[in-house]
């Protein structure tokens, strides 16, 4: 991967913006979260401690904000940063709405900025879990968070980039790309539905990064469609993703010497 994907993403984020503003206004207003592309109760995930009073939180990647809206609802002082000043609009607008109080904070999720051991839990949902180098945003998120400190993140599962055609169209069952060696995938100029690059790993290569930067894994979830899924999101099919995992979650603690 040469090509900067920091500006690539921008870009792409900035004209998508105004898409997301209806879903992120939804989002905003659950009083339950819903994860992933599938909307996934919060009861089978947990991606979000039930109680953060008193907790320092921090969103990588918030795109709309609305997984920071959740952590300022269960008590937690929040920061919540992205590349895109559009969607960081929308973001500070739903927080006004909800009467959120919530650090919006434009900038690269893989060098933030903000002062070190400043955070009890940081969190990525689609956010710095797909759209950065991991061997960069995870060291970063590692140096924010304190000692013992947790971070959670949700992305896309490796299987789902193996099964997606090279020209963008809905993975299938056939395995279109090496597993072996895997980095992710630039999707700039693709066929069906160009957008930005995006980056994964295989297991081995995500628990061998975690252990080189000092995580320790906590628990590990597979996430397939619900039963009663229907269509195609996120370029997966209902059909593939109710047989095979189409997004995994992370549950990381930073451990120190």
């Amino acid at each position: 991967m040469t090509r900067d994907h920091v500006l690539i993403n921008r870009s792409v984020w900035e004209a998508d913006a105004v898409n997301w503003e209806d879903v992120g206004a939804r989002l905003w207003a659950l009083e339950t979260p819903e994860w992933g592309n599938w909307g996934h109760p919060d009861h089978g995930l947990q991606l979000l401690p039930r109680d953060m009073v008193g907790q320092d939180a921090i969103e990588l990647g918030c795109g709309t904000g609305y997984v920071s809206g959740w952590m300022a609802r269960r008590g937690a002082r929040v920061t919540a940063i992205d590349l895109s000043p559009q969607q960081l609009a929308t973001a500070r607008r739903l927080a006004k709405v909800h009467n959120a109080d919530i650090a919006f904070v434009e900038g690269n999720a893989e060098q933030t900025g903000l002062p070190a051991a400043s955070f009890d839990f940081a969190i990525s949902e689609y956010g710095a879990s797909i759209w950065c180098r991991p061997e960069v945003w995870l060291r970063e998120a590692w140096r924010l968070l304190r000692p013992g400190g947790r971070l959670v993140f949700l992305g896309n599962h490796p299987l789902s980039l193996v099964c997606s055609p090279p020209d963008g169209s809905p993975c299938d069952r056939t395995l279109h790309r090496p597993y072996r060696n895997m980095w992710g995938a630039d999707w700039t100029d693709v066929t069906f539905e160009p957008s930005g690059v995006c980056f994964n790993l295989t297991l081995s290569g995500w628990m061998s990064l975690f252990d080189q930067i000092g995580f320790a894994v906590r628990r590990y979830d597979e996430v397939y469609a619900p039963d009663g899924a229907e269509g195609v999101r996120g370029a997966v099919p209902a059909t593939w993703a109710k047989e095979y995992p189409v997004e995994q979650v992370w549950h990381l603690e930073k451990q120190t010497a």
